[in-house]
């Protein structure tokens, strides 16, 4: 009897301690590898980042959506899919996206300082293909964010799959916002501004 109360004495902590971590990774938090440059230069290929679960979004929030049944226009999208974009319209939200590159929220200007002028004029309006339906860019073009979603684009806006193309995402798409980043391969601390394809 003693031995047996000795052996559950430390097995059972352990026990514990993983079923604690097994219950934050499901509900809070978890790993995320970014998969392309959409994000450069803020989040680099192959670079490991925080998921936090339970976070509002707000404006130039980096959330991490599954793609299967968001990005039509890719047949090769499964449903363990993952897109790292930063969000620039809520729910309801009016969008303009002047020619000179800047956007205004419901009238208001919003600042894109994580990236360049020519990233934010030339990279987001020279589209490669035709926009989504429900989406127009352009000064004195404006369009409504739908409700239960979300307007997203990737920071490298000439290399970027997003809701210029494949329209809005659903919040029950959504898993989490990049909120922490690791110190990736060439050991740089990149400061993330809470990301591909």
């Amino acid at each position: 009897m003693k031995t047996v109360k000795e052996i559950l004495s430390w097995i059972l902590p352990i026990v514990i301690g993983i079923l604690i971590a097994l219950l934050v990774r499901q509900f809070w938090f978890g790993m995320v590898k970014v998969d392309g440059t959409s994000m450069a230069p803020n989040l680099q290929n192959n670079e490991r980042v925080m998921l936090l679960k339970e976070v509002s979004i707000k404006h130039n929030t980096v959330i991490v959506f599954n793609a299967k049944g968001v990005d039509t226009n890719n047949p090769t999208v499964k449903n363990d899919t993952k897109y790292v974009k930063r969000v620039i319209g809520l729910p309801g939200d009016k969008i303009e996206y002047r020619n000179n590159g800047n956007v205004y929220v419901n009238g208001k200007y919003l600042s894109q300082g994580y990236i360049t002028a020519d990233q934010r004029k030339a990279g987001t309006l020279t589209l490669a293909l035709k926009e989504a339906d429900g989406v127009r860019l352009g000064t004195n073009q404006t369009f409504t964010v739908p409700k239960n979603k979300y307007f997203v684009l990737g920071d490298n806006r000439r290399n970027s799959n997003d809701s210029r193309y494949y329209g809005f995402v659903p919040k029950s798409k959504i898993d989490g916002v990049v909120k922490v980043v690791f110190w990736n391969s060439k050991a740089k601390l990149i400061n993330s501004y809470s990301g591909s394809n």
